[in-house]
């Protein structure tokens, strides 16, 4: 019940449609009820039964409701039939009977028409909010975790949550309340025979119970499983080119059929155990109504304390309880299944996001003087990947960030765009922390180009007008040629319209670069970030892309994190990182003057 509170407040907003499911519920079992009951005075009319009574009852209060009625019905039926014949009170009871099960199944299908509504919104909107937790979410979140496993939880997960666990709203009212009425309809017949009945059925409960008990465990490894092989499916097509180069299918093959071949046994076990539900319930309660048939046979036939007709209506109000209890059956494991999706859900929803925006947070549209990083201390898990790091960044100048791999540039570029937060020291833009600042006015302030060219399966203007939604046909041709990559898009059969495929894989590394350089000249931030933007081009691709980045960097301020030296030979400030610490700072002849750490860099580069 905890996770069905946390789930609530995505109910609240479709109320309306669970009261209104409610209420033809409540018709439902209502008419269900009374539907066996309109059996009772036509049985007696067939055979002959009926108590004659030519005085009209008078009403005595809620006390005597049940005399008042028989007396009633009798006094109904005998005028009816002095008056008009056998014929005519027979069709009107039939009318009747087919009018109470018209009703009965009009409020079942209402009461679907609007759970439909409210199970699909729930749907919609908790899908809505675990996928903009998710993107909300920092780096570090998904640093370990598969994104197969969150696919699985976006679709699979929440899918379980809308069919199985808000079907306690069906638990709660529909069945509950349909074996009520039927109850008291058996207790107005017969106090005995339904006491009688009902020392058999917490046995049956008990038997029904002891089937479920493990249901949720299961339910759990086969959804974590789920996630498993969806995982397998991301990695593999996202890694195609190495599967296929490496001669690896079958590895992967294997890999997946095994995690298939899992959730095989856990999906067969998990269902074995749900079919188990419905007849084993079905079994005890026909055990039941085998006893009814013996006790109640015997109190018409024996003991003559029971009419034909009304033992005939109390066994169709008793196996009347059997839908119901099935259907509880049902739902209770459907709710341990739920509730395990629920878990999985909830645990991303719960997440706490510690890279936000405070609540006074400072909206900042302008760069005005510098970037200020101050005795900075930063690790991923437990090693430091910088310490004690300073470093200002005047406006204007191109800074660039060179060392051997691993020695924190990359670590530079997260924390100036709060992709992370520092431990200790802070990192400030015109004297103003970022951390009080607002997150995305911060994030507006900047460009980033990465080494990899992040493109979305989608239009070169789709993909290009991300930080400029409203952006022209012609700001996006401007872009594109200061990005040196007017010159290849002109030539596609769409031009800019043209779908470029999944992540860009219609274009070649120097042409996905260039595009993501026109992305951030679009954007026209006062800061640009590149990190490593030519490491993974050949040749002939950095020279355009070296263009590009000349033309963009013109008249803004740039922090250059560069694998390839000959890139920033021309930076104001070539800053030397090894460790986490800064060896070395100053320009290009300076440092080689030196002949320290950044000339063997350069020389192992064989630049000269």
């Amino acid at each position: 019940m905890s996770n069905f509170k946390k789930i609530y407040p995505f109910i609240i907003p479709y109320k309306k449609f669970a009261y209104l499911n409610i209420f033809f519920n409540i018709l439902y079992a209502l008419f269900s009820t009374l539907s066996f009951m309109a059996l009772i005075p036509m049985m007696q009319v067939l055979f002959d039964q009926t108590k004659r009574n030519t005085i009209m009852p008078v009403w005595e209060g809620i006390a005597n409701a049940k005399g008042f009625l028989e007396d009633f019905l009798s006094y109904y039926i005998t005028t009816s039939t002095d008056n008009n014949g056998i014929g005519f009170t027979l069709s009107i009871m039939v009318a009747g009977i087919i009018s109470i099960f018209l009703l009965k199944n009009l409020s079942d299908y209402l009461a679907m028409f609007f759970i439909t509504f409210l199970r699909n919104g729930v749907l919609r909107d908790m899908r809505n909010a675990m996928y903009k937790k998710t993107i909300d979410l920092p780096l570090a979140f998904f640093s370990e975790k598969r994104k197969g496993d969150t696919i699985s939880r976006i679709a699979g997960d929440v899918n379980e949550v809308q069919t199985s666990f808000l079907s306690i709203l069906e638990l709660i009212v529909k069945e509950p309340l349909t074996i009520i009425f039927t109850i008291t309809a058996m207790l107005t017949i017969s106090v005995k025979l339904t006491l009688f009945v009902f020392i058999f059925i917490p046995v049956s409960g008990l038997v029904i119970s002891k089937i479920g008990k493990q249901l949720k465990k299961q339910s759990t490894r086969a959804q974590q499983e789920q996630g498993q092989f969806l995982s397998t499916i991301e990695e593999t097509l996202g890694g195609l080119k190495v599967v296929k180069g490496y001669n690896s299918e079958n590895y992967f093959n294997r890999i997946f059929q095994e995690s298939t071949q899992r959730f095989f046994n856990l999906s067969n076990s998990i269902g074995n155990r749900q079919n188990l539900a419905s007849p084993v319930s079905e079994f005890m309660g026909i055990m039941v109504i085998a006893i009814l048939l013996w006790y109640g046979g015997h109190m018409v036939l024996i003991e003559k304390t029971l009419n034909g007709a009304s033992f005939i209506a109390y066994m169709g109000l008793a196996y009347n309880i059997l839908t119901p209890a099935k259907s509880i059956s049902k739902a209770s494991y459907n709710i341990k299944r739920g509730n395990a999706a629920a878990e999985r859900v909830l645990e991303i929803l719960d997440q706490e996001n510690p890279i936000t925006s405070k609540m006074d947070a400072v909206e900042k549209h302008t760069f005005d003087s510098e970037i200020s990083i101050q005795n900075i201390n930063f690790k991923y898990e437990k090693e430091n990947v910088l310490k004690d790091f300073s470093l200002n960044v005047n406006k204007g100048e191109t800074v660039a960030l060179v060392g051997q791999s691993g020695s924190g540039k990359s670590t530079i570029a997260n924390l100036l765009t709060r992709f992370y937060d520092v431990n200790d020291g802070t990192i400030a833009i015109d004297g103003l922390n970022i951390k009080d600042m607002d997150l995305q006015s911060l994030r507006g302030l900047m460009g980033l180009v990465t080494q990899d060219s992040i493109l979305f399966n989608d239009t070169i203007k789709a993909n290009i007008s991300l930080g400029k939604l409203d952006a022209s046909d012609e700001e996006i041709i401007d872009a594109l040629k200061i990005a040196n990559a007017y010159e290849f898009v002109k030539d596609l059969p769409q031009g800019i319209y043209t779908n470029i495929g999944d992540s860009g894989n219609k274009l070649s590394g120097g042409q996905k670069q260039r595009l993501s350089i026109a992305r951030a000249v679009l954007k026209n931030p006062p800061i640009m970030i590149l990190d490593e933007a030519t490491s993974a081009l050949d040749t002939e691709s950095e020279k355009f892309v070296q263009v590009a980045l000349e033309n963009m960097m013109q008249n803004r301020t740039s922090i250059v994190i560069a694998h390839r030296l000959s890139t920033i030979q021309r930076a104001d400030k070539i800053v030397v990182m090894q460790k986490g610490i800064i060896v070395e700072q100053g320009k290009h002849d300076e440092l080689m003057a030196l002949n320290g750490t950044y000339k063997k860099l350069v020389t192992m580069q064989s630049f000269e």
